[in-house]
């Protein structure tokens, strides 16, 4: 039996194959849970049959469209969770949007309406998430988001996300305040950088990458499926003292103040 054995989780912001929420959801299965998914609404249904693509072999408990930014949609979402699976122990909510040209540009020349698309896309959702999955957690429960090294420190390339994911962690820690009465646990995995859909929009990802696994202690990047394990780790009763944390898994990266030697060396620094 796995750590999630009887356990019923949602998993929001799956896009393919290579998503973290993707890797998290064959994690999850794997150690015993009941999942259902949301996708994102669109008239060609190609979301839909993406998501399909990843979770039909999982068994999937539910499937069904929500847009995070529409409160109708969450709300049908939620009914169709406590019609279809009850109640419910976790969450993991791995949705973050900014506009493609507001990611890109410096934080100096972001749009007022990009910078409300990404904090209500990518914060909000959040909280809205959180508001109504509490209500199908009677015996408590844990609500997992996903966050980046860039809302704790300048990483050139990520601007726009930066901020929304130190709002994020924030967010994270005065959820686990509100929640916390009714035994359920918010945290957030900062995960190192990992080539995805979404990572795709960040400008020098490949530099990311280099820099990470060069200067990491581990002296690697990280796979989603490690991210997966975790976030089955924090999903878990073996987690029942944590909340309120943003837990690093990014081979130590966020752990070093200097490049440090051997990466100096790497980049043929003397």
């Amino acid at each position: 039996m796995g750590i999630l054995a009887d356990k019923s989780g949602i998993i929001m912001g799956i896009a393919n194959h290579r998503s973290i929420a993707a890797a998290i959801a064959q994690s999850a299965q794997g150690q015993g849970a009941r999942l259902g998914y949301s996708h994102l609404p669109d008239a060609t249904g190609k979301m839909a049959q993406r998501l399909h693509q990843v979770v039909d072999p999982l068994k999937p408990q539910l499937v069904f469209p929500c847009d995070v930014n529409n409160d109708g949609d969450l709300d049908a979402f939620f009914a169709e969770t406590k019609e279809k699976m009850g109640s419910i122990d976790f969450l993991v909510h791995g949705i973050a949007f900014a506009p493609l040209a507001d990611i890109r540009c410096p934080t100096l020349e972001v749009s007022r309406e990009g910078f409300r698309v990404a904090l209500e896309s990518s914060v909000f959702s959040f909280i809205a998430v959180a508001r109504r999955a509490a209500q199908l957690m009677p015996r408590g429960g844990s609500l997992i988001t996903l966050s980046y090294f860039g809302g704790e420190k300048v990483v050139a390339g990520y601007n726009l996300m930066g901020i929304a994911k130190a709002a994020l962690e924030s967010t994270v820690r005065y959820l686990a305040y509100d929640l916390g009465p009714q035994g359920i646990r918010v945290n957030a995995i900062s995960a190192g950088p990992i080539k995805t859909l979404a990572s795709s929009a960040i400008g020098d990802f490949s530099a990311m990458l280099a820099v990470n696994e060069a200067m990491a202690p581990l002296q690697r990047n990280v796979s989603a499926q490690e991210v997966g394990e975790v976030s089955c780790f924090l999903a878990s009763d073996m987690a029942a003292a944590i909340t309120g944390e943003v837990l690093h898994v990014d081979a130590g990266y966020h752990s070093m103040g200097s490049p440090g030697s051997r990466a100096l060396s790497k980049w043929g620094v003397k």
